[in-house]
């Protein structure tokens, strides 16, 4: 009977852990060799020339991106921008992204919704992104960088910043619904959808 409950034990434990990951993710390259190309996400859009600035920043990072180009998290995004830190690896995550992808069909050009994938294989992140649906552009952090840099050890995170890249607000967990985002957005960012 003992068994039993360590099974059991050990399977609520990892339940509980909710989003936290401590090792290195599956299916990363190895030997060096190019990650395949996932075609499905959008491109990181270009950024000005301009460097970011206000009081609170995000790590002045540069990632390259699935689907084409970089972000450059020092570089001002020019437009209003919402930063989420995800994984296929986190359940709620998986549960938030619908919501990111919604709010990216309604907001236009008027807020950018930019994704980070964090610690994550690139094809496990792709796979996901396909069967949900995600097409925003996202960039690849595989060993988990910025996370590192945030203090943080778990996702979601959602990072609200303006058009000269000042960090406004801070996420922490999901969005559950398209309302909620779109109330945060227009309370942070003063852009009202």
């Amino acid at each position: 009977m003992r068994p039993r409950l360590l099974a059991v034990a050990v399977l609520l434990g990892s339940s509980l852990a909710g989003c936290a990951q401590t090792g290195a993710p599956d299916g990363e390259p190895g030997d060096g060799a190019a990650a395949p190309v996932a075609a499905e996400l959008e491109p990181c859009p270009e950024q000005p020339e301009t460097g970011a600035t206000g009081a609170a920043r995000l790590p002045a990072l540069s990632f390259d991106c699935p689907g084409g180009g970089t972000l450059d998290l020092g570089r001002a995004p020019g437009v209003p921008t919402v930063v989420n830190l995800w994984g296929s690896w986190c359940p709620p995550c998986r549960e938030e992204m619908p919501v990111l992808q919604e709010f990216t069909a309604t907001a236009g050009d008027r807020v950018r919704i930019m994704g980070v994938i964090s610690k994550d294989g690139l094809p496990q992140a792709t796979a996901f992104a396909q069967d949900v649906g995600v097409t925003f552009p996202s960039a690849y952090d595989a060993s988990g960088e910025l996370m590192a840099e945030l203090g943080i050890n778990a996702l979601p995170f959602t990072y609200f910043l303006d058009a000269d890249g000042a960090l406004v607000h801070t996420e922490a967990g999901p969005v559950a619904s398209t309302d909620e985002l779109r109330a945060l957005v227009t309370e942070h960012l003063g852009v009202a959808l």
